[in-house]
């Protein structure tokens, strides 16, 4: 029987909230898995784990029971460090560390070796990719090999003696289903009543008659991470295919059940829900709002979060036009923008830079103008800086997509920088920048979004113009 592998890790996208970067953690589970899996284990993160109900006690069993254990501690993920600290309790061997480069070790326990590897933020690199997937078989094999105190528990107790699991195959005690003798009668009952006769046995066919149609085998509840693929399969068809949102809210919401705190989850259950505009725009609003709160939008760092933040109520203004959802949107997306320089926060702040100017000139006084001014030349700004960094970063370059989610980040990169070139009013590189965007496979509601996005800044920038001295 192979051994198995548990890895510790978050799933989806994590912010790295001490620089914002945003990491794929299922891009760093791929490498993680084929190292494992070459070394001859098998290989299991939480959200693959077949259960029903909580994911507590399946997650502490393989905690105490596999033969490895690989924690990632990237972005500085607490619940995985928490189970380490279970893991290094209840084993005194065969526990492995690995972070990504930048990761800073803020643990007692800095003599502790970590793995490193580094991660670009959609995917890993391929030569990066092959070199930590070939370090970690060797730190593997060499690890099951040997039979060295990895846990910082037994090192510094070694005269502690490690629980020992259930040989595999015998059902744990708290498991049994079977009594052990009889049980006391109930209070008030008589001690001298005969006990309650057995239940009859079930009948035996006659030869020749027909048998009882065998029980239907009990239902296998879906893992996380197959429900994960679904809906992310619904928002993300095929090109030419329509996106179902509403499918996919109701995948993550069965998601959500068995991650309740998981941010990831969160946001893309908040995305699903208000593009959905089920059972009508506002009220798929309204519980995006309502499930963005359990991450507390007003205090965090999160870009990610802070983007929806303000895509929810970017949305709420154009519905009901009230200044304080428009205040609302530019604050998350202003915060978002200038934690990290995100280019998503920072096209859609420029948007609401030059809406909210247009909103002054409507107004027509000596100080609305001036307030006009300010935000029309942030708007420009913005939009400049964005290109610019591109460029810098060498951005414009032909894409070089390997998956799906290359594919799909490169998309929105170009669609940024369109949007960008639009509002500069830069028609050649805003042609440049479109075609690209347009040759690429991606999902029709995305081309949808950035074409309807620049139809609408187009009408703005010419209203603006209009209403200017």
């Amino acid at each position: 029987m192979k051994g198995t592998c548990f890895v510790i890790q978050g799933f989806g996208k994590k912010t790295d909230y001490t620089d914002g970067r945003i990491l794929d953690l299922d891009a760093s589970y791929e490498i993680i898995r084929e190292a494992v899996e070459a070394a001859g284990l098998d290989c299991v993160r939480a959200d693959e784990i077949v259960h029903s109900g909580t994911i507590d006690k399946p997650m502490y069993e393989m905690l105490l029971e596999a033969d490895l254990v690989i924690a990632d501690l990237s972005t500085y993920n607490v619940n995985a460090a928490f189970e380490l600290g279970v893991r290094y309790g209840l084993r005194p061997r065969a526990t492995l560390i690995v972070a990504e480069e930048q990761f800073r070790n803020p643990f007692d326990v800095s003599h502790i070796a970590i793995r490193r590897y580094r991660h670009l933020g959609e995917e890993v690199g391929y030569k990066e990719a092959k070199r930590f997937r070939t370090e970690l078989q060797q730190a593997i094999e060499a690890l099951l090999a040997g039979n060295a105190t990895d846990s910082p528990v037994y090192t510094f107790l070694p005269e502690l003696q490690p629980p020992q699991p259930a040989p595999r195959g015998v059902p744990r005690m708290a498991d049994a289903r079977e009594p052990v003798g009889s049980p006391p009668p109930p209070a008030g009952a008589d001690p001298f009543a005969s006990p309650p006769s057995p239940p009859p046995a079930p009948a035996v066919p006659l030869p020749g008659s027909p048998l009882p149609p065998p029980a239907a085998p009990e239902a296998v509840p879906p893992t996380a991470k197959a429900l994960l693929e679904a809906a992310r399969a619904c928002i993300n068809p095929p090109p030419g295919q329509p996106s179902d949102f509403a499918t996919a809210r109701m995948l993550l919401e069965q998601v959500r059940v068995q991650r309740p705190n998981d941010p990831f989850v969160l946001q893309q259950l908040a995305f699903a829900t208000y593009k959905s505009r089920q059972p009508t725009t506002e009220a798929a609003l309204q519980a995006a709002r309502s499930i963005l709160l359990e991450l507390g939008p007003a205090t965090t760092n999160d870009p990610e979060t802070l983007g929806l933040w303000g895509a929810v109520h970017k949305r709420l203004w154009d519905a009901h036009r009230q200044p304080a959802d428009l205040d609302e949107a530019i604050n998350a997306y202003e915060r978002g923008y200038f934690l990290r320089q995100d280019g998503y926060n920072g096209i859609n702040l420029a948007f609401l830079f030059d809406v909210r100017a247009l909103e002054a000139l409507r107004r027509g006084d000596g100080a609305a103008h001036d307030e006009a001014t300010a935000d029309l030349v942030q708007a420009r700004r913005i939009r400049g800086e964005l290109l610019r960094r591109a460029a810098d970063a060498g951005a414009m370059d032909a894409p070089r997509c390997r998956d799906e989610g290359a594919t799909a980040a490169r998309y929105w990169q170009l669609a940024i920088l369109w949007e960008a070139a639009v509002g500069l009013g830069d028609e050649a590189r805003a042609t440049q920048l479109d075609a690209e965007a347009r040759a690429l496979p991606v999902a029709e509601w995305m081309q949808t979004t950035r074409l309807e996005q620049g139809a609408l800044l187009r009408s703005l920038l010419t209203d603006i113009a209009a209403r200017r001295p």
